[in-house]
């Protein structure tokens, strides 16, 4: 039988990341590395998440795609096709890939490819969504095109050291978020730490790296054919997430994505609160503040921030129990 599951965090040392997972969230970091990135659930080649706890602590999400992909999942669809009815999955991965950034300074401009032109370009489509869980004053995001640029304009300025220029760029703050479909061109500035949630993939065509140096000491590979291929150059100035919070019972809920791929919601609660979830859905909890008691009817599973929690779809009955006043990212195929 499946319960709640917590894994073992995979970080990822880049030239722009930083300590802050240490110092927010108690992140066992390796010493003395920038960490830019803290995979919290991940079913990638060479970088799979481990579960942390109960019974089948040590296994990891791999075996439990290959195992128990119909109870994990449910109706979800997994990486690659549409399960049949009846038919177990094989050897298909877990659609999502979930990560906490810190970005020190900025990331490289790039994009993702679309579903149309991934194949071709031997990649793989990557749409995402941005939580900003903290922002240092001043701090902005790169995203689409500032209006009026065309492609031949970018690819003049990308040749010139300037493409920078051609980008949107939005100021923001903690709460702010960001849909990012594939072929959006974007990029982290400085001072951030961010909650993605993403399609399980890790194919990124870098357009422009400020000219810096890689952690080798060698200048990172640019893909510009692949990146000029994929972006979308009518996508124009585009908004932070506008939605506000709503009132519901004793809590309140931002609705951020609702989109075939994955929908998206950030809930605050003051303590004391229980808060039922949707029955027989694959959920994933992100705690951004606060702490919570997840209860499925058989244990108890105590959550801090910059924790994660993985809701098979087979649970009926789970309940969140909030200890502190809290908020957390849920986030459902």
């Amino acid at each position: 039988m499946l319960y709640p599951f917590t894994f073992r965090p995979i970080f990822k040392e880049r030239v722009w990341g930083g300590r802050e997972l240490e110092r927010l969230y108690h992140k066992p970091l390796p010493p003395g590395l920038p960490i830019g990135e803290s995979w919290e659930i991940t079913d990638r080649p060479g970088d799979v998440s481990v579960i942390e706890n109960g019974t089948l602590a040590g296994k990891d999400l791999r075996w439990l795609m290959e195992n128990h992909s119909a109870d994990l999942l449910g109706a979800a669809r997994p990486v690659g096709r549409v399960p049949s009815p009846g038919v177990p999955i094989q050897g298909e991965r877990f659609p999502l890939l979930i990560k906490i950034l810190d970005a020190q300074d900025k990331l490289s401009l790039q994009v993702h490819p679309p579903l149309a032109k991934a194949a071709q370009l031997g990649g793989e489509p990557k749409t995402e969504m941005w939580y900003v869980a903290e922002a240092a004053p001043g701090a902005e995001l790169f995203v689409g095109l500032k209006r009026g640029v065309t492609r031949a304009e970018f690819e003049q300025r990308i040749k010139a050291g300037t493409v920078a220029e051609c980008f949107h760029r939005v100021s923001v703050g903690r709460g702010d978020a960001m849909f990012l479909p594939s072929g959006r061109v974007h990029a982290l500035g400085a001072g951030l730490v961010i909650f993605e949630v993403q399609q399980n993939s890790d194919t990124t065509y870098r357009v422009f790296d400020w000219n810096r140096l890689g952690l080798d000491g060698r200048p990172r590979e640019l893909h510009v054919p692949q990146s000029l291929a994929s972006i979308d150059f009518i996508d124009y100035e585009p908004a932070l997430v506008q939605r506000a919070f709503a009132q519901h019972g004793e809590h309140k809920v931002r609705s951020l994505v609702r989109d075939p791929l994955f929908t998206a919601e950030v809930q605050e609660a003051n303590a004391g609160t229980r808060l039922p979830l949707r029955p027989n859905k694959m959920q994933i909890i992100a705690l951004l503040a606060g702490s919570v008691v997840v209860d499925d009817g058989t244990g108890m599973l105590a959550l801090a921030a910059g924790q994660f929690c993985l809701i098979p779809a087979s649970l009926a009955q789970v309940t969140l129990r909030v200890d502190t006043t809290t908020t957390f990212l849920r986030v459902e195929l």
